[in-house]
């Protein structure tokens, strides 16, 4: 077995000796770092998730492997003057326990906040086999008893005060849900009703047809509140953002996925993720405007990108950044 001196010595995959130590932060440029001293402090910027080898030099300090990325990266993604947020979305696939969502916070300053997905386990009507393809009911959708004790309680112990929002994200429910929206409106009341107070509860659909007035209403009752979506099937911008948006806690804005795009055509045509690949300056400007709009209004706000939104996450925070601040400065 090689020795710790043999181990540093082995080449790395991505060329650069990686020895598995943890990354540090890139070097930022004064111009970002104005931008970052410029941007209200209750306007909380970040990323889906953090372990992308392709931002080396953008949010590390060099090329990394996603493992060790996964394992370290998120305390230098932290140090990023912008990144005061990420969303969390190894959750949607599993829950995750207490003890791992406390290292997370461990990592990252005081004012820092996370975007935590309920995992599909909730959220998803069917039991999906290869390619997403239903397979079955699933007994659990929409059980508020499982969702506290798996989902809420690891949440609320592990993140405490940096505990942002919980998102419970709906794909696309199938044809005998959408076409009762009222129905699902009513159920969802329930389930949201049923969960502990306290906690933000935001919810994202990817159903044009179950956003309604019914769904408006269910949301209000309970204290929760809509995430506003950049998403080809969420619909449009402006009329979700007039959508209750919560009682208490951040407003979530996620801003998902290129228009004209499935995610796995958007992941090919932007991977290694470095770069702005496709601008979408109308979406830019629309969160942008609603972010400052609800600061003013002295609403806390989490805008979480995509690398599937433009071709890079980071670098569409950057010019996400630079439109708001536009917004505060003197005519």
């Amino acid at each position: 077995m090689p020795g710790p001196t043999s181990r540093r010595h082995q080449p790395s995959l991505f060329g650069g000796g990686d020895s598995g130590q943890p990354v540090g932060p890139a070097r930022v440029d004064e111009a970002l770092a104005a931008t970052a001293r410029r941007l209200p402090r209750t306007i909380h910027l970040g990323t889906s998730s953090w372990s992308f080898p392709g931002w080396a030099g953008i949010v590390y300090d060099r090329a990394a492997p996603e493992s060790v990325l996964s394992r370290s990266g998120l305390a230098a993604y932290a140090r990023h003057p912008l990144l005061r947020a990420v969303g969390v979305d190894r959750t949607y696939y599993a829950p995750v326990a207490t003890a791992t969502l406390a290292s997370y916070a461990a990592a990252v300053p005081d004012d820092f906040r996370f975007l935590v997905k309920a995992p599909s386990l909730v959220t998803d009507p069917f039991l999906r086999k290869e390619r997403g393809r239903p397979a079955e009911p699933n007994a659990t959708f929409l059980d508020p008893a499982l969702t506290t004790d798996l989902v809420v309680a690891p949440y609320v112990e592990g993140l405490g005060p940096k505990a942002g929002c919980l998102l419970f994200q709906f794909a696309p429910v199938g044809r005998d849900i959408a076409s009762a929206p009222e129905r699902f409106a009513e159920r969802l009341e329930t389930f949201l009703g049923a969960l502990p107070r306290g906690p933000a509860y935001r919810v994202e659909l990817r159903d044009r047809a179950l956003i309604g007035p019914a769904y408006a209403a269910a949301i209000e009752a309970t204290g929760a509140g809509h995430c506003v979506s950049v998403h080809p099937n969420a619909g449009p911008f402006a009329e979700q953002a007039r959508l209750p948006l919560g009682a208490t806690g951040p407003v979530a804005v996620r801003w998902m996925l290129h228009s004209g795009l499935a995610y796995g055509q958007a992941r090919d045509r932007y991977a290694p993720f470095d770069r702005i690949v496709d601008e979408d300056a109308t979406s830019r400007a629309s969160i942008a405007s609603l972010a400052a709009t609800l600061t003013l209004d002295g609403h806390v706000v989490i805008v979480i990108a995509n690398n599937k939104a433009e071709g890079s996450a980071p670098r569409t925070i950057v010019r996400l950044a630079e439109e708001i601040v536009t917004r505060f400065e003197p005519e």
